[in-house]
Parts: C-alpha cells; sequence; structure tokens
C-alpha cells in the first residue's frame, strides 16, 4: 500500500513538473505571437497615418495600402488567439460553468476543451486547404496583386498554436480529475466576478484615487 503511494505521489510531481515546463515553454511562444501582432498594429497605425498625410498633403496615398490592411486582418484577429486563451482574456458564458466546483467543474471543463481540440481541428484542415488553393492558383489582392497565401497559411498556423494551448488545458483538466486536490497547472481558472472587477478597476487606478480621496475626507 506505501509503494502502491509513493509511485502515485511521484507519478503526480513528475507529471505537474512536465506539465509546468510544457506549459512555460508554449506561454513564452505565445508572448512572442502576441508581441508580434500589437507591434504589427502599431506599425500598421504609423503607415495608416502616413497614408493620410501623403494623401491630404502631397495627394500621394500610398500603393497597395487597403490592399495591405486587407491582408493583415489575419495577423491581429488570429496571432495573438492562443495568449488570449492562456490568459482566460477570452468570452465565455459562465452562469453554469461558474457555479460548479471540485470534480464537476473540472470534467465539465474537461468536455468543453475536448469539444474545442475538435473545432479548431476542423477549421485548421480547412484553413490549411483554403491558403493551399491559394498558393497553387496565385489568388492575389486587385490593386496590388500581393500574393494572399502568408496570410492565410497564417490562420491555421495560430489555430494550431491554439490547439497546443487546448490540448494542454485538456492534460491540465484531466489531472486535477484524477487528483482534485493537485495545485492547477496549465488551466486557466475562473475569475470571480467582483475580484476581476476590483483587478481591472485597480489596474485603471480607480481604487488608489477612491482611497486617496477617503483619506483626504478622514484627514479633514
Amino acid at each position: 500500500m506505501t509503494q502502491s503511494l509513493t509511485w502515485t505521489t511521484a507519478m503526480e510531481v513528475g507529471g505537474g513538473r512536465t506539465l509546468d515546463r510544457l506549459d512555460r515553454i508554449l506561454k513564452s511562444i505565445e508572448r512572442f505571437t502576441a508581441v508580434a501582432s500589437g507591434l504589427f498594429i502599431f506599425a500598421l497605425m504609423l503607415v495608416g497615418v502616413g497614408q493620410i498625410l501623403g494623401r491630404k498633403l502631397f495627394n500621394k496615398p500610398i500603393f497597395g495600402y487597403i490592399d495591405a490592411v486587407e491582408m493583415s486582418i489575419s495577423v491581429f484577429a488570429f496571432l495573438a488567439i492562443s495568449y488570449c486563451e492562456a490568459m482566460n482574456g477570452h468570452v465565455r458564458m459562465e452562469l453554469f460553468v461558474g457555479k460548479l466546483h471540485g470534480l464537476p467543474l473540472w470534467l465539465s471543463e474537461a468536455a468543453g476543451q475536448l469539444l474545442g481540440l475538435f473545432i479548431i481541428g476542423v477549421l485548421i484542415y480547412f484553413g490549411w486547404e483554403h491558403a493551399m488553393r491559394a498558393y497553387h492558383f496565385g489568388d492575389s489582392t486587385i490593386d496590388a496583386e500581393i500574393p494572399w497565401w502568408p496570410s492565410k497559411m497564417l490562420i491555421p498556423f495560430a489555430f494550431a498554436l491554439l490547439f497546443l494551448r487546448i490540448a494542454l488545458n485538456l492534460a491540465g483538466y484531466v489531472r486535477m480529475i484524477f487528483n482534485p486536490a493537485a495545485a492547477p497547472i496549465a488551466i486557466p481558472l475562473i475569475a470571480d466576478v467582483r475580484e476581476l472587477a476590483r483587478e481591472e478597476a485597480t489596474e485603471a487606478g480607480a481604487v488608489a484615487n477612491e482611497t486617496d480621496e477617503t483619506e483626504r475626507r478622514a484627514g479633514s
């Protein structure tokens, strides 16, 4: 019996460490894609300013600007989607799941991850097929004739990264199912609404300002 418990504990520790290591590696990739997406949006904003100034002041708009904007949608719409999932920043309905705790919560979350893997897997397949068609047929934009396939290829890449994130989340939930007392690893936790609102208010400085105002009134 003691040997069995020791083996189970060793497997739990080893599995938790492996899961945590994989989570850290994937998060580093997700941070890179998120930063790249943000920098791309900033660069696109600068190009937009140049487009407006060039058109208004010199009557020389940037050639292919509209085409470039259309192609860039895949960058800021999909590239950081896996990072958003890792940070639990996506919009989700928690009317039912938010009331669950312990094993029922982990079971429902694992079922949701399985469904997510199926949907994302389908999107990866058809996204890849669509990108390859654009590559083979030479699909390009209308004005500047920029090839579409790099932009379209970015979508299955982003979904593949999201697939890995969901698979890692699923492994984390399965771990919690078999050992509910373990520390949660590689899973996005549900934040309490009031706690989340307070965190957002603190980041915005609202709580700090309210505290300063309260102290000022108390002093006077």
